[in-house]
């Protein structure tokens, strides 16, 4: 519960704080509004003991877009924590306490996934996202999955590269970069068939019960691999790219998970010293 307990106070220290900074930042387009939340998450998942282990690199080409799959409400704090992003999110979240007003805060773009009519639009503003400057992250799965298992991405979101471009007046290519989230230990233990509900939250899960067993366990061991960033030009095919992410996310994320948690690096011993022989009277 002491655990709990400094999450909660940290969390409400950095909204009074930083809150009002980002609204400003928001209001009048500071480069700021990007910075803001890198440290909230950064500081969460220092609090919660969220240790990322990050393999390669995320690309500084713009514009951006990230395809990830998607295990967890922990996503958005690991990846918050490791670069500056703009989230796609289900339109429910901007409803939900609390949460909701933190993603609005944090500048997420809200899509209705039961509105096919609202693709389009949502493709749009992604596509002007990226150009402005935004790396986007779109979990391209479409929902949580259990987090051993890579589920298909859909491609019709991804047609924002194509909107992204068709904005643009000065670029003639967007980059799509495949990223795999891999929760690797929990507890200080790999995580498996038996751990994994711990910390994957999919399916009919309860959020409440989910984020307070979190909150008063152990570290969590993550692993975040980025794979190699792909210049797309107008004549790309979304179906295509998906693929090729998909593809991309699910070798990764087997690999990591084979590998399991960073092992601990021991102390090599120092050789015996020798007595010295006895003096010979």
């Amino acid at each position: 519960m002491i655990r709990l307990a400094t999450v909660a106070v940290t969390m409400l220290l950095m909204i009074v704080l930083l809150a009002p900074l980002q609204l400003a930042s928001i209001i009048f387009r500071w480069r700021l509004q990007q910075a803001i939340p890198h440290l909230f998450h950064r500081v969460l998942c220092a609090v919660i003991g969220i240790r990322i282990q990050e393999v390669g690199a995320r690309s500084k080409t713009a514009p951006l877009l990230i395809l990830s799959n998607h295990a967890s409400w922990l996503d958005i704090l690991v990846i918050g924590a490791k670069t500056p992003v703009v989230f796609v999110a289900k339109s429910e979240v901007a409803k939900w306490p609390l949460f909701g007003w933190l993603a609005r805060m944090q500048r997420t773009i809200f899509v209705e996934r039961e509105r096919r009519q609202s693709t389009g639009a949502t493709a749009r503003e992604i596509g002007d996202r990226m150009v402005s400057g935004d790396a986007v992250v779109l979990f391209a799965e479409g929902t949580s999955s259990d987090g051993i298992r890579v589920l298909p991405f859909r491609s019709a979101l991804v047609g924002s590269v194509h909107h992204a471009l068709g904005e643009s007046t000065h670029h003639d290519k967007v980059m799509v970069q495949p990223m795999s989230l891999a929760y690797v230990g929990f507890g200080g233990l790999p995580v498996g068939r038996a751990l994994n509900g711990r910390v994957a939250w999919y399916g009919d899960v309860d959020l409440i019960p989910h984020l307070m067993g979190i909150l008063t366990s152990g570290a969590i061991d993550v692993t975040v691999t980025w794979g190699d960033a792909v210049a797309y030009d107008m004549s790309a095919d979304r179906k295509a790219i998906a693929r090729h992410a998909e593809n991309a996310v699910r070798q990764m994320t087997t690999a990591a998970l084979r590998a399991g948690p960073p092992k601990k690096a021991v102390a090599p011993q120092s050789a015996p010293t020798a007595e010295p022989a006895p003096a010979i009277a």
